[in-house]
């Protein structure tokens, strides 16, 4: 097999950090162009395109779990990081291009379902959830510093930069998945009779849910991370607006807060997540993420003071160690033949709540009227506050 060593954990980490850390340097430049681009029922925009992108998230998360369950992981990653990060280039070539390949790029945006299987794949069953909690921390850690990089190359440089700098690291994860990952799935590698392994009813997102009705174990997972995603969905993809807008964080305090929330959720999901699944059980350390995101969301809502959602963004970090618990309860329920697919659903199930939160959230807002008339100067940038009221 092509790859350098032995499929490792350490393969699938340089993966999803690779893969976010380039969305990461965007957080700033995206913002603007959505508000440019979009300038009449911004938040009502944001929540129909990552609707659409959710939904075929939703569709192709069992499908391809499925085939990489038969055909093997490399490939699939492969295919998924390279149409996840495809709309990167375009954000200044074609806005309007940009935002309609990111709602397409659903279809593949599903990678966590192939590195949760590939991690499964190389670890033994009583090591899976430190894995999870490593890779989940993995992807913390590259939004820590990635968000602060892109925010002063803008400010320095312009957005132009930013988007160069993120295509190339799209580019060396591509890379890096073509010339150093391993194919985890050696044995079940079946390119002569492709199709003949895969059964197409497992595959269906709807026979999926059908199936998982009938699972007394899964279904109860399933319907706990739809409930707790899908608000944790829709406050994520208007929180730095909100923050920008009504709180009056400028770019490096938004940087500054995404970099604290990371490095608490990196130590939650390492340290803590192993102490809690040792003391207290797999369960309970789901329930408890689960009361951590209660108390976040509601001192989001209530909160009115820049110190309350620093406050609430330490509580966030304790939340995060409930999709690695899940994971692993999940993981555990499933034969080794069938970790594509039981991971696909959940990724697939997290997917529409990724569609379907800034969606509901969108809307919400354009019921009572809350539209980004305007984005106010940022003060930390180092710029010059803008007086021509159409810059602005």
């Amino acid at each position: 097999q092509q790859g350098i060593g032995r499929p490792g954990i350490y393969h699938a980490v340089v993966v999803i950090f690779l893969e976010f850390f380039a969305w990461g340097l965007l957080t700033t430049p995206m913002l603007v162009v959505l508000h440019e681009t979009f300038s009449h029922h911004t938040f009502l925009m944001n929540g129909l395109i990552q609707g659409v992108k959710g939904f075929l998230s939703f569709l192709s998360a069992p499908v391809i779990g499925a085939l990489s369950d038969a055909w093997g992981r490399k490939s699939f990653l492969l295919l998924t990081v390279f149409f996840t990060c495809a709309p990167i280039p375009l954000m200044r070539i074609s806005p309007w291009w940009y935002f309609a390949m990111i709602s397409v790029s659903g279809i593949f945006s599903v990678t966590f379902s192939v590195i949760f299987a590939y991690v499964a794949d190389v670890t033994q069953e009583h090591e899976r959830i430190t894995a999870y909690g490593l890779v989940s921390a993995t992807f913390a850690a590259s939004l820590v510093t990635s968000p602060a990089i892109g925010a002063y190359l803008s400010a320095s440089y312009g957005d132009n930069l930013v988007v160069l700098v993120a295509t190339l690291v799209a580019v060396v994860d591509i890379c890096f998945i073509v010339l150093a990952v391993p194919e985890s799935l050696p044995e079940k590698m079946r390119p002569t009779s492709w199709g003949a392994s895969i059964s197409w009813e497992r595959a269906d997102p709807f026979a999926s849910l059908k199936k998982v009705r009938k699972d007394t174990t899964v279904l109860p997972i399933c319907i706990t991370v739809f409930l707790s995603y899908l608000p944790e969905a829709g406050q994520y993809s208007s929180f730095f607006l909100y923050l920008r807008q009504i709180i009056g964080f400028g770019s490096a305090s938004i940087a500054a807060f995404i970099a604290v929330v990371g490095i608490l959720s990196i130590i939650a999901q390492t340290v803590f997540l192993s102490i809690l699944m040792r003391s207290i059980g797999n369960k309970n350390t789901v329930l408890l993420g689960l009361g951590f995101q209660i108390l976040q969301l509601a001192w989001y809502g209530f909160g009115s003071q820049s110190w309350m959602m620093w406050a609430a963004g330490a509580i966030a970090a304790m939340s995060s160690v409930t999709f690695p618990a899940i994971s692993a309860l999940v993981s555990r329920n499933a034969e080794s033949d069938q970790q594509g697919v039981v991971q696909g659903i959940i990724t697939g199930i997290r997917g529409l709540c990724n569609g379907l939160g800034p969606a509901l959230y969108g809307f919400i807002f354009f019921l009572f009227h809350v539209e980004l008339n305007e984005l106010p100067p940022d003060q930390t940038s180092g710029k010059k506050t803008m007086q021509d009221p159409s810059d602005e």
